[in-house]
């Protein structure tokens, strides 16, 4: 397998069945990744160590997905200049409102992109068309997946339209 470019972090492995969308996306689109579990709180330490050696990895883009207090991706982007891509994630009373707040209100200079709540498949789009910035094959593999999707509704919508006029 080739050497990852994406490292995925989650704060818990209750956060994996979203946060493994995002690695079926870079899967499919032949983006290598790396996974693995480091919370902000729990496991500061390894948190930062994880961030400050991404680079040095050849990761280039990081994933991090988190619920409630959510601060794993604005922990990740102050000890990295890499991009961090943040995945709010639903947990408790507040259906992920609180993780969105969290996540998406960083201080000057330490940006992180946010996706919706449970956002994991934008996430690996959005890492995806980070790289692509410099692969063209990648951009290529983009613009075809857009392609078929906007075939896919063209094609739904022309079926809905033959069933409304037989109705």
């Amino acid at each position: 397998m080739n050497k990852p470019l994406v490292g995925i972090l989650m704060g818990s492995d209750s956060d994996l069945p979203v946060m493994e969308k995002a690695a079926e996306v870079l899967s499919q689109l032949g983006i290598a990744w790396e996974m693995d579990i480091s919370s902000a709180h729990r496991l500061p330490d390894k948190t930062a160590v994880y961030a400050r050696t991404a680079r040095e990895r050849g990761i280039e883009v990081l994933i991090c997905g988190a619920g409630m207090a959510a601060h794993l991706a604005g922990v990740v982007a102050s000890h990295t200049t890499l991009p961090v891509i943040g995945v709010p994630l639903k947990s408790g009373a507040l259906a992920g409102v609180d993780a969105l707040y969290a996540t998406v209100q960083m201080p000057p200079g330490i940006p992180v992109a946010t996706v919706a709540i449970d956002g994991g498949k934008n996430a690996g789009y959005l890492a995806a068309s980070i790289l692509s910035i410099k692969r063209p094959e990648l951009a290529e593999k983009l613009e075809q997946f857009r392609a078929s999707t906007r075939q896919e509704l063209e094609t739904k919508s022309s079926e809905l339209q033959t069933r409304l006029k037989q109705a």
